[in-house]
């Protein structure tokens, strides 16, 4: 029988090891979500805001929803927008870097299946590091509709 105050050492410890772990991970990613698809589309953005504690650069996505996962970027070049695969984007510690619709954002191509608002979808963002070692977070992110309405008429504020 394991005694009640050894369950509590457990759970200080276990509590421990998590708040160390957060801590540790160099970038944190805020109001991550991705734009529901309509039937036949293939293709789909994710957007949040990234914060790192030192420079950092995302150079890789992926998720099993799709068969191809780009950095992309946006801009106007005669008049027209143009999308483009980008190699990464720079973090600067202690600055926030939105990815948004008409700007850097995440490529979802040649879908697996359909994107639904309130459907969980798992992402993972690759960076690169100033000591050029590579830390990855694993998100499960939060389908909307469109216009980026949450499945439950909110932002998740």
């Amino acid at each position: 029988m394991i005694s009640a105050s050894l369950l509590k050492s457990c759970g200080v410890l276990l509590g421990l090891l998590c708040a160390a772990s957060a801590q540790a991970q160099t970038v944190t990613v805020r109001d991550a979500w991705i734009r529901g698809t309509v039937q036949g589309q293939t293709a789909s953005g994710a957007f949040m805001e990234l914060t790192a504690k030192t420079d950092a650069r995302l150079v890789a996505v992926s998720s099993p929803v799709a068969k191809v996962s780009e950095v992309h970027n946006m801009r106007m070049e005669n008049g027209v927008m143009k999308m483009f695969p980008v190699a990464g984007i720079d973090i600067p510690a202690g600055r926030s870097v939105k990815l948004a619709s008409g700007g850097y954002h995440v490529m979802l191509m040649q879908l697996q299946k359909p994107l639904n608002p309130g459907d969980k979808v798992p992402l993972q963002l690759t960076f690169e590091l100033a000591d050029k070692k590579r830390e990855t977070v694993s998100l499960s992110v939060e389908v909307r509709d469109i216009k980026g309405q949450s499945a439950r008429g909110h932002h998740n504020h």
